[in-house]
Order: structure tokens, then C-alpha cells, then sequence
């Protein structure tokens, strides 16, 4: 689509040699004879850029200026003007024009400066979509549930995020507790800043500290650079510590430091660097337990569970899973270019049925396979990869148990994968532990 330009000049000559430019360029020009011309233009168009010169007999370039301001989002304004108003030039850009060009000037000169206009605002507008995206996706709004469980989280998650304090998020693998967070800090006042987050689970001990915290150049072996740690990355906004219960006693030690002195001392470091962040962890752990345990300090559990909030398990959402069902599937069927009406009766008493020990990240992947599989308009109980052709026990009244359906899957699930469990982990979307104990 081409740049909208529009071209504000009390000459005629000038204009009209402007507008034979530009248009030659690709641009879409429109012309104004002077300020008031231009005001006009402005009132009844939307454009990318501004043109214009600062002294004219009417309306100054300034006022062309302060009349970009109403649009949503604003033009970027170039301004043509002579020597003598070099210094009422500079004022501009202080207030807020583009760049300006001295008279008299090449065209290419122009080219240059209208280009870069250009380019700019096209940056900023896509920034801005991205921001709504943002926004849009990780609103708790678009967190599905309309369970009595799922609208107490709602409201929690509407009043912490009004809060600055350390929140502590509570619950079972595949919950959506990094959704949860991320939709906490896009609720805050931190949401212009960064969101950070960190899987303390995932990342080797000895490494962690070190990304925590960031290091100094040849703090240790293989520090060949200075590195800024992920506290120092979320600086005004939020750093999420996932899997908070796998910390060790000594970053445990290290992280009540960082949030009671709101400071960090990276390593290999002589000075405390000073902080601006909220600090969201979660875990699927019982942080309870573990310090009845001796296994979690106490006083790092209290002050990061200042705002605590626990997350349901969707087993104790049911009224959900058809909901987030059809959600997955629309989903998955659109990615793969493939329309399906749903599901049908078998497969839909299945999924209400089912346990879900891997909650909704469970579902999901389940769905989504079903969508790649299901040869049909509807997702059958076969597509969901419950294997109806092999004996299952059965209970009393002759239907399969839940038990068995689920041990049936999950050895359905390894024999695709070889037998390998953490394979089939990843596939169920629970853990290798999970898998141990059901089969057992």
C-alpha cells in the first residue's frame, strides 16, 4: 500500500513541483495551498506523513503540526523552512516534528527525509498492533473458563494486579500459571516494561545464580564477557520464577536477599545493584509441605506468597472442558486447514470423563492430535487415541472404568513413542513421574 503524503505549501510553484516528485515516488500525494488548506486536508484525511513548510501567510507550520497531534496515531511531520527560522526548526522537533529540511534543499534530500518519515511511522504502528496483540492475548479476559472456580481466579487476578506487592501462584502442572502471571502483569501499571520469565526448573544449578543475577567479566571459568542477569532484564516490570519450589538453599538464601533488600550483587561483582520489579513466582510443589519439611525457608515462602493464588485443577473445573475443547480444536483445525463441525458423543463423554492429571496443557495436546488424526468431520472416541478394539476391565455396570481409560491411553501413548516415557511425557503434557505412578 502506498504512503499517504500530505503536502502543505503557500508556494504554488514549490507544491506543484512536490507533488510531481513524490507522486513519481509511489507516494499517494495530496496537495494543500497553505496552512488553513492544510488544517482542512488534515480534518478530512488520515496520512503516514507530513509535509509542510513553517512560515506561511495564514497558518504557520506549527499549527499543521499541533493539528497531527489529534489523530490516532499521528502522522510523523517533516518541515521545510529557511535559514532564518533554523532556530523555530529546532523548536519543532522538540515538539514532537520528525526532522525538518533547510531551504533551499535537493529533492533527494527530501526523498531522504519523507523516506525515513516513512519508515518510522510504519515501526511505530506496528509496535502499537503488536502492543494490542499483547494485550489482547494475555488479557485474563481471553483466559477461558465460565466455571465458579475459574470466575474466583478472575477476580483475584483483577485485584492483585492493582496491587505491586510479590505474588505466589499455586497449582498442578498444566494449570496455566505463566498465562496467569503474564495476564497479572498486562493488568498492572508495569505492563509497558518487560515481562521476564524464568523456569528455575530448567536451567542447571550452577548456571542459575548466574542468570539470575547476571556476572561480571571473569567472575568464573567461561566468562569471557559481562552478562546482565534476568532481574536486571525486567527492570520497571515483572520477572516471573516458574517452578519456584526447585530452588536450592543457597538461591533460596540469595533470592530473599534480592526481594528484601530490593538489590542484587551480580557475580564476581563489588556493588549491589538497586531494582524496579515486581517479582511473580509460581509452583506446582506444596511450598507448605516442604517448609514443614525443612526442605523451603519459611520467611523466603512468606514473602513471596504476599498475594498468594491458586489455580484449579481442571478436574475441578469440568464445566470448562468442552469449552477449552472446542477452543483447542478451532484452533488446531484452523493451523492445519481443516474445518471440523466437533465431536461426537463418545469422544466428548471421554473427555468429560477423563481425569486430566496433565490439566489443560493435557487437553490441548490431546485435542490437537485428535484434529491431525481424525479422518472425519468430527473427532470419534479413536481419534483421541483410546483403543476400543483391546479388552478393557470393566466396572460393575459394564462400562470401562476411568482408571482403565486412562491407563489404556497412556499405554497407547508409549507404545507410539517406543516405549520411551519421556516422550510420552511431553506428548500427555504431565511428567515422567506422573507416568511411573499410573502405571504402577
Amino acid at each position: 500500500m502506498s504512503v499517504k503524503l500530505l503536502v502543505v505549501e503557500d508556494d504554488p510553484e514549490m507544491l506543484e513541483m512536490l507533488r510531481r516528485h513524490f507522486d513519481g515516488e509511489g507516494y499517494a500525494v495530496t496537495t494543500a495551498t497553505g496552512g488553513r488548506a492544510g488544517l482542512a486536508a488534515l480534518e478530512a484525511g488520515e496520512y503516514d506523513v507530513v509535509l509542510t513548510d513553517l512560515v506561511m501567510s495564514e497558518l504557520d507550520g506549527l499549527a499543521i503540526l499541533e493539528a497531527t497531534k489529534a489523530q490516532e496515531p499521528p502522522p510523523r511531520v517533516v518541515l521545510m523552512t529557511a535559514f532564518a527560522s533554523l532556530e523555530t526548526a529546532i523548536q519543532a522537533i522538540r515538539a514532537g516534528a520528525y526532522d525538518y529540511l533547510t531551504k533551499p534543499f535537493k529533492l533527494g534530500e527530501a526523498s531522504v527525509a519523507v523516506g525515513r518519515a516513512a519508515e518510522d511511522r510504519r515501526l511505530r504502528e506496528e509496535n502499537r498492533r503488536l502492543r494490542a496483540e499483547i494485550d489482547r492475548r494475555y488479557s485474563f479476559e481471553n483466559i477461558l473458563g465460565r466455571s465458579k472456580a475459574m470466575r474466583t481466579v478472575f477476580e483475584q487476578i483483577t485485584a492483585i494486579a492493582a496491587a505491586d506487592a510479590t505474588v505466589l501462584i499455586l497449582g498442578e502442572s498444566g494449570t496455566g500459571k505463566e498465562l496467569v502471571a503474564r495476564a497479572v502483569h498486562q493488568q498492572s501499571a508495569r505492563r509497558a516494561r518487560p515481562f521476564v520469565p524464568v523456569n528455575c526448573a530448567a536451567i542447571p544449578e550452577h548456571l542459575l545464580e548466574s542468570e539470575l543475577f547476571g556476572h561480571e567479566k571473569g567472575a568464573f571459568t567461561g566468562a569471557d564477557r559481562k552478562r546482565r542477569g534476568l532481574f536486571v532484564e525486567a527492570e520497571g516490570g515483572t520477572l516471573f520464577l516458574d517452578e519456584v519450589g526447585d530452588l536450592s538453599a543457597a538461591l533460596q538464601g540469595k533470592l530473599l536477599r534480592a526481594l528484601q533488600e530490593r538489590s542484587i550483587r551480580p557475580v564476581g561483582a563489588q556493588q549491589d545493584l538497586q531494582l524496579n520489579i515486581r517479582v511473580i513466582s509460581a509452583t506446582h510443589r506444596d511450598l507448605p509441605r516442604l517448609v514443614s519439611d525443612g526442605k523451603f525457608r519459611e520467611d523466603l515462602y512468606y514473602r513471596l506468597a504476599v498475594l498468594p493464588l491458586r489455580l484449579p485443577s481442571l478436574r475441578e473445573r469440568t464445566d470448562d472442558v468442552m469449552l477449552l475443547a472446542a477452543h483447542f480444536l478451532e484452533r488446531a483445525t484452523a493451523a492445519l486447514g481443516k474445518p471440523m463441525e466437533g465431536f461426537d458423543e463418545e469422544s466428548a463423554a471421554w473427555l468429560l470423563a477423563h481425569t486430566w492429571p496433565g490439566n489443560v496443557r493435557e487437553l490441548e495436546n490431546v485435542v490437537e492430535r485428535a484434529a491431525t488424526l481424525a479422518p472425519g468431520p468430527r473427532v470419534t472416541l479413536r481419534d483421541l487415541h483410546v483403543d476400543l478394539s483391546a479388552p478393557m476391565p470393566a466396572s460393575g455396570s459394564g462400562r470401562p472404568t476411568l482408571a482403565s481409560l486412562e491407563l489404556e491411553y497412556i499405554q497407547r501413548v508409549l507404545a507410539e513413542t517406543g516405549g520411551d516415557k519421556r516422550a510420552a511425557a511431553r506428548l500427555l503434557g504431565v511428567s515422567v513421574r506422573t507416568i511411573q505412578r499410573k502405571l504402577k
